[in-house]
């Protein structure tokens, strides 16, 4: 999905809530921050220094990257590929070439966090869609990134799950991690977000702003397909 003019700043410890509806661009700029898409204009800087494929071409300085920004997929599936959940949240660490002991640590203290220790021997794609989202939230915690960018990560959850997740957001921005979520759900929004971005159906940036400016502006979400008027049998818009 192309982006046109946007241009964004991602500010250290913030939590961004990148709002738009379904194929605003969302999932692409976040695979333009994670490096998995360049733009074909404009320029993307990471951490003081461009981010383009010829800087990533550089094995060490990829490897540095990587080990700072994690992405989670909308699509879990996509995300989840090893045999086992406890491989699967090893994988990141044992990329770093950290010694076993301390991969050992980080994968018990990720499932730990996450509260899927008895998951660990199960196969990923036999489990149900909440807890797949946690092993991939695992599996990049046990990376210990500082920038966590997660796509629609409230998708398909249940309730519990949904604020569970929530929680989990909060604390990783507390704990003083860079955070940048896509979503197009309203519900979420004034939970975690330290700032609002909004894309339109157009692929722009329509607005910028806090949480309360951004969900009191009805126009706005209605203009960006957020939100949805209904006449009432006296004439009158609601939504």
């Amino acid at each position: 999905m192309a982006l046109e003019q946007v241009s964004l700043d991602v500010r250290a410890g913030e939590s961004l809530v990148i709002l738009g509806a379904n194929g605003s661009g969302k999932s692409t700029l976040l695979k333009l921050l994670d490096g998995l898409y360049y733009p074909s204009q404009g320029a993307i800087t990471a951490f003081g220094s461009p981010l383009t494929e010829q800087v990533l071409d550089d094995e060490a300085v990829n490897f540095a990257f990587r080990r700072r920004v994690g992405l989670v997929f909308q699509d879990t599936d996509v995300q989840l590929f090893s045999p086992s959940v406890l491989d699967e949240v090893a994988f990141a660490p044992l990329q770093l070439g950290l010694d076993q002991e301390e991969v050992d640590s980080r994968v018990e203290s990720a499932l730990k966090a996450l509260g899927i220790e008895k998951l660990a021997g199960r196969a990923p794609h036999r489990l149900s869609g909440g807890e797949k989202r946690k092993v991939a939230l695992a599996s990049i915690l046990s990376l210990q990134p500082e920038v966590w960018l997660l796509d629609e990560p409230t998708t398909g959850l249940d309730p519990r799950s949904q604020s569970w997740l929530i929680d989990f957001i909060r604390a990783q921005n507390k704990a003083g991690k860079t955070l940048v979520t896509a979503t197009h759900d309203l519900s979420v929004v004034e939970l975690i977000a330290t700032r609002v971005y909004v894309f339109d159906t157009d692929h722009h940036i329509a607005a910028a702003g806090t949480a309360e400016e951004i969900l009191g502006n009805h126009d706005l979400l209605h203009a960006c397909n957020l939100v949805h008027y209904h006449l009432s049998r006296k004439g009158e818009h609601r939504h």
